[in-house]
C-alpha cells in the first residue's frame, strides 16, 4: 500500500518535470537575454570593466559575452540548441565566478552562502539544470525531435517476408 502511494506520487510529482524546466528555461533564459542586451548597449563600460579584471582581450571578450548571453538566452527560452547554450552559459557564469567573485567561488564549501549569494550562482544554477536535465517536452529541441523520430518512422521501409515454399 505505502509502495504503491508512494509510485502513484512520484509519476504525480514526475508529470512536472517539463513545465517546471519550461519555467526554468523561460525566467532565466530572459535573464541572461537581459543581461546581454544590458551588456551590448553600454559595451565601453563592460570593456573597462573586464580590463580592471585583467580578462584578456577585453574588447573582444566583452563583446563575445554579450552576444553570448544575449544570444544563450533567448536559445534557452525557445528551448532550442538548449544543452549547447546551456553548456556555453555555465562556462560564461564559472568564469564570471572565477575572474569577478574569486573568494565566493573558493568559499563554495567553507561559506556557502557567500558562494550562492553571488549573482552569478543562480545563472550557473539554472545553466547547469538545463545541461543536465535536458529542455524538457515543452522546447523546440523536443518537438524538433519527435517530428524527426515520425519522419523517420515514416520514411522507414516496411519488411517483406519471403516465405519459403
Amino acid at each position: 500500500m505505502l509502495s504503491r502511494t508512494y509510485r502513484l506520487f512520484a509519476k504525480h510529482a514526475s508529470s512536472l518535470e517539463s513545465p517546471f524546466l519550461a519555467a526554468v528555461r523561460l525566467y532565466w533564459g530572459w535573464q541572461f537575454a537581459q543581461t546581454g542586451w544590458g551588456k551590448i548597449q553600454h559595451l565601453p563600460k563592460v570593456i573597462g570593466f573586464f580590463t580592471s579584471l585583467g580578462i584578456p582581450a577585453p574588447g573582444f571578450n566583452a563583446a563575445f559575452v554579450s552576444w553570448l548571453e544575449l544570444i544563450g538566452g533567448i536559445l534557452l527560452m525557445l528551448g532550442l540548441g538548449s544543452r549547447l547554450a546551456a553548456l556555453l552559459l555555465a562556462g560564461d557564469m564559472f568564469v564570471a565566478y572565477v575572474a569577478a567573485d574569486r573568494p565566493a567561488l573558493l568559499a563554495v564549501f567553507s561559506d556557502p552562502g557567500k558562494f550562492y549569494g553571488d549573482d552569478a550562482y543562480t545563472f550557473l544554477f539554472a545553466s547547469l539544470m538545463v545541461l543536465i536535465f535536458g529542455p524538457g517536452r515543452l522546447a523546440l529541441d523536443s518537438f524538433i525531435g519527435r517530428r524527426q523520430a515520425e519522419a523517420t518512422t515514416a520514411a522507414s521501409p516496411h519488411r517483406s517476408t519471403i516465405h519459403a515454399g
